[in-house]
């Protein structure tokens, strides 16, 4: 588990550390004070030179260019920046310690020395002259990551604007576009807008057949106790993949396949929950908004959930949270007596600090007890 993250000009902050982290840390703060940015940084941090990361996050922020009449993207990475600004010499660290282990990416513009490298996989001195004519000085994108005494690491050329070549980006050895399989994530990231179709219905086929699967019924039977079974159906392309379709429930009292979307926002909620939680089995699941479509009675069961889980499979989990409900729920798991040995935190994000305030185990049950407030 990370115990500590630091961040070093990445996206709003110039210098940021988190410390003393848990099992499950939930951050609190005001809008815009960076805990979307955390989530990614440690999505960033432990992606391993896995490129489809990068295009996840900046895809889902809008960080893109449309050209060729809207049929390609590139990809604008200056937002990942402090100061939204891409020139030589801009760098930022994301660093963590994980049980000692130190773990560092680290990213860097700097004048390009490399020949970029072709359809085929092979370093093609014709190919880089072809495609940027006689400007082989172009700024690159470079990645380091390390763990412990391990090191990988990337180049790649930019656009005169600063952006990453959407055909550049259609040659990276791990992109999910190419990929017959995605590698088998150690991060899984749920945005507040929920996980797609495609992803929830991946992740089930995982589970299928498996002690995790048990898991996820009585995840969805803590909103509605009526489900016995779930199952995936297909669903047309067509049908957007952010709509709650893509599996239907048998109910105890019914003959009949319900719509899982049929059923509210929360059970499709709780369902990402628990299937994503037990698809990063021994890595870090992040949420943000981790509350969203879920009615405040249900919290405590949705932490209980997650608590037991991430004991069980050995995950790590960061969430955020601008409800003052979602906090106070989580005092009772806090208040536990097991509770202190893996860890609970929450860890406030405040506009301008460059340290968290941590609130420890003890610490959460007497703010919850006291109606002491600490978003």
């Amino acid at each position: 588990m990370l115990n500590t993250l630091k961040l070093e000009k990445f996206r709003g902050f110039k210098s940021f550390e988190l410390q003393d982290l848990g099992r499950v840390n939930l951050l609190v703060g005001v809008n815009n004070s960076g805990k979307t940015s955390i989530l990614e940084a440690i999505k960033l941090l432990y992606s391993s030179a896995n490129f489809e990361t990068f295009i996840d996050v900046m895809i889902e922020r809008g960080e893109h260019f449309n050209t060729d009449k809207n049929t390609t993207i590139d990809l604008d990475i200056s937002h990942l920046f402090y100061g939204h600004e891409v020139e030589e010499n801009s760098k930022f660290s994301i660093s963590g310690k994980n049980n000692n282990i130190q773990q560092k990416l680290v990213v860097s513009i700097a004048i390009s020395s490399k020949i970029t490298r072709s359809p085929l996989g092979i370093h093609s001195e014709a190919y880089s002259v072809s495609k940027f004519s006689d400007d082989l000085s172009r700024l690159s994108f470079i990645a380091k990551w390390t763990h412990g005494n391990k090191q990988e690491n990337w180049e790649k050329i930019l656009s005169s604007n600063g952006s990453l070549y959407n055909d550049e980006i259609h040659f990276w050895p791990f992109n999910k576009y190419r990929a017959n399989k995605r590698p088998i994530p150690t991060t899984q990231l749920i945005r507040s807008s929920s996980l797609t179709i495609e992803t929830m219905t991946e992740l089930f086929e995982q589970v299928v057949l498996t002690a995790e699967e048990k898991l996820v019924y009585e995840a969805l039977q803590m909103i509605e106790p009526r489900i016995e079974r779930i199952a995936p159906v297909s669903y047309s392309k067509s049908i957007s993949s952010s709509s709650r379709g893509g599996f239907v429930v048998r109910l105890s009292d019914s003959e009949q396949r319900v719509p899982i979307g049929s059923l509210g926002d929360g059970i499709w909620r709780m369902l990402g929950l628990a299937l994503a939680i037990v698809s990063v089995k021994g890595g870090v699941l992040l949420v943000d908004e981790i509350d969203t479509g879920l009615h405040f009675t249900t919290l405590s069961d949705m932490w209980k959930l997650i608590w037991e889980t991430a004991k069980k499979l050995d995950v790590q989990v960061f969430a955020t949270t601008h409800n003052s409900d979602c906090w106070t729920s989580l005092a009772t798991i806090a208040s536990q007596e097991d509770a202190a040995v893996d860890g609970i935190t929450i860890q406030r994000i405040e506009p301008d600090k460059n340290t968290s305030v941590v609130f420890t185990e003890k610490e959460i049950a007497i703010a919850a007890e006291r109606g002491i407030e600490v978003r």
